[in-house]
């Protein structure tokens, strides 16, 4: 017997079982899973009503919510395709992916109507663009005007779930859109499938269970929450949602809720650890933290379970991958004290076959020395980039994703990642290419010549830094350099210093010599893909 991988079975076991456990904390509302189910049925019929198609794009664009969770499940069912957008972008970065993916619904924060007010002139495809808010009451004069009101949406609902749709498993459940390394942000294309996988191993690995308490610090759009919407779901865990990090509201949120388990880059953890007042508290648990995006020191991991007695572990992965293709936590081979060791992005997880290639194509010796590409075969490897099968057939090769990131294995088959073939920036766990500052950089008169690279952050890992040469005559100061920045980008991909130089220097084809530009900020420091 044969049956579909759907995702829409991580919500159907616990409404089965658990129907009056809490499902969801978010603020003073609590919904047991048999109110999820309602909500999320609600929502899907609703979807139908606005002429939302099997394999139509919806969109959410909304910091961590209730509304967030239900719209994975309530597309789901349905057969559409859920696009979650970063809200941390900036309106021409929407605006490209609304038009990108050909979205016909938008669901959106009501922190974030007036972002897409602004670009709606310019939205071809998007048909009806929908409100969320909670509310005590609705009234008409409450909804921004060319809004539709969630709740009023589906208030008059059937609780009951939809007509069933024929879906395949390696049908799309999701679009999520990465900034990756070039200006435009490609659309990975998860299928049933892919996140089905990854759920399953983020329960193995990571030991998600029925009496867990998820504090959702990672944002949810994040290669969908990593995968912890289904994982969690689908053992009857509680979802406890966190909109904004914030250290006192999340010890507080910890101790009241009991948290057992949280899902963060680096950055925030820093911010835990860090957190001043943190011996206020009373808690009770012992949460288990896993880190990605960055390893973070070793230093954090002895911090966080020698001195609050907390779990630390470590995943490395990619939004391609779903993203889990690495863990890393004690084991046989691996004392809990060895930090160092651990703070490497680990082990495969079950079925993903991880090969380093070096430039000639050739595996890499278990030395700790030899380095080469990560690459990777796995049942959690994207579909491929919506509507870019070029770029597709460059990241898959000879059945292996590519992932542009290069590592050592030790000898217990540890890998460590020690560099990026690419220049992305990883800061604070957030992807930021640097072409697309670079762009925003060249729109100064000022500028003639730039580059921008990643260097040491004590908190972000590390952020961008702009080098520019100034045109003969001109003048800018690193203040204004940055403001420029911030008026066109996203604040968190905007360099953090400026440095102003002569030249820059060139290979002789005229390309930028990057890593000649980043040694000397990352002497002694261990820059990390």
């Amino acid at each position: 017997m044969e049956v579909p991988l759907l995702a829409d079975d991580f919500l159907r076991r616990p409404v089965q079982l658990y129907p009056n456990k809490i499902a969801v904390v978010d603020g003073a509302r609590r919904y047991t899973y048999a109110d999820l189910q309602a909500r999320v049925n609600r929502l899907s019929h609703a979807l139908l009503g606005l002429g939302v198609q099997p394999d139509d794009r919806v969109c959410i664009l909304s910091p961590n919510s209730h509304f967030f969770l239900e719209s994975f499940y309530a597309t789901s069912q349905i057969g559409a395709v859920l696009v979650p957008l970063n809200y941390r972008l900036v309106a021409a970065d929407h605006e490209y992916i609304l038009n990108h993916a050909g979205v016909t619904v938008v669901l959106v924060d009501y922190e974030y109507t007036r972002v897409v007010d602004d670009i709606r002139g310019t939205l071809s495809t998007v048909r009806h663009f929908v409100v969320a808010e909670d509310r005590e009451e609705t009234s008409a004069a409450a909804v921004p005007q060319g809004w539709l009101d969630w709740e009023s949406l589906i208030a008059e609902q059937p609780d009951t779930a939809p007509t069933p749709v024929e879906r395949s498993e390696n049908d799309l459940v999701s679009i999520n859109y990465t900034s990756g390394t070039t200006a435009r942000p490609k659309g990975v294309m998860m299928t049933h499938r892919n996140v089905y996988v990854n759920a399953y191993n983020l329960t193995t690995h990571l030991d998600v269970r029925h009496d867990d308490v998820e504090l959702w610090t990672l944002p949810m759009f994040h290669c969908n929450g990593w995968g912890g919407v289904y994982a969690l779901t689908g053992v009857g865990g509680t979802h406890v949602v966190l909109r904004a990090v914030d250290a006192a509201e999340i010890y507080r949120l910890i101790e009241g809720e009991k948290v057992t388990f949280a899902c963060m880059a680096p950055a925030v953890l820093r911010t835990i650890l860090d957190y001043p007042d943190k011996d206020r508290y009373d808690i009770t648990t012992r949460p288990r933290f896993v880190v990605a995006g960055a390893p973070p020191p070793a230093a954090f991991i002895e911090r966080l379970e020698e001195e609050l007695g907390w779990e630390f572990i470590q995943i490395y992965g990619l939004t391609e991958t779903a993203p889990i293709l690495t863990v890393s936590r004690p084991d046989h081979e691996t004392e809990r004290t060895d930090y160092a060791r651990r703070a490497r992005a680990g082990v495969p997880a079950v079925g993903v076959d991880i090969l380093l290639q070096d430039e000639h194509g050739r595996p890499v010796d278990k030395d700790g020395v030899s380095v080469g590409e990560v690459c990777a075969r796995t049942n959690v490897v994207f579909k491929g980039y919506w509507e870019q099968p070029e770029e597709t057939e460059k990241a898959i090769q000879n059945g292996y994703f590519r992932t542009g990131d290069l590592a050592v294995w030790d000898g217990g088959s540890n890998i460590h990642i020690v560099d990026r073939k690419k220049d992305v920036i990883i800061s604070g766990g957030e992807n930021i290419s640097s072409p697309d500052i670079e762009d925003a950089l060249y729109r100064h008169p000022a500028v003639m010549e730039c580059a921008v690279i990643g260097v040491p952050h004590q908190k972000w890992g590390e952020t961008p830094k702009a080098l520019v040469v100034l045109r003969e005559g001109e003048e800018a100061t690193e203040a204004e350099i940055i403001e420029f920045c911030r008026e066109r980008l996203a604040h968190f991909k905007c360099p953090t210093s400026v440095e102003f130089r002569d030249e820059l220097p060139r290979t002789a084809t005229g390309k930028l010599q990057k890593f000649r530009l980043r040694e000397p900020y990352w002497e002694g420091e261990r820059r990390v893909g």
